[in-house]
């Protein structure tokens, strides 16, 4: 009799082990904390420009900033994220930015799997919305 509680409580250890290490690789997987990278087109058929996005999560909170190329070759701009949230690998987050006057806001969501972050942006432009996909690469350490 105590021979076979001691193999379903060392059945049942071991079984918890591999749950919390599941657990722990999945939460790994979808940590959206890190350098982000990618490249969007460029206006009117322009070279593509490199993006650069900066994020930490705590808990289901979302910080960062995203850096593009400056206009017509001049200084990077980093522009704060806001609204920024994660919940199981899924974010969201919007960046607004202004130009000569006027703001203009980008919603970001997307879906972290290992190192890549895919998703859509969506803006208005003209009174007329607007979205494009994105994929964005983790920068290794």
């Amino acid at each position: 009799m105590h021979r076979k509680s001691l193999v379903s409580t060392s059945l049942l250890t071991l079984a918890a082990c591999a749950c919390l290490a599941l657990g722990a690789l999945t939460a790994r997987a979808a940590d959206a904390s890190g350098t982000w990278t990618w490249s969007r087109p460029g206006r009117n058929g322009g070279e593509a420009q490199k993006m650069t996005l900066v994020l930490k999560a705590e808990g289901e909170k979302l910080s960062g900033s995203v850096t593009s190329p400056g206009r017509q070759g001049g200084d990077p701009v980093k522009t704060e994220i806001t609204e920024g949230k994660v919940k199981e690998g899924e974010v969201s987050f919007a960046v607004t930015r202004e130009m000569n006057g006027n703001k203009m806001t980008t919603k970001y969501t997307g879906k972290v799997e290992g190192d890549t972050l895919k998703g859509k942006t969506e803006h208005e432009r003209n009174g007329e919305k607007m979205s494009r996909d994105w994929e964005a690469k983790r920068e290794k350490k």
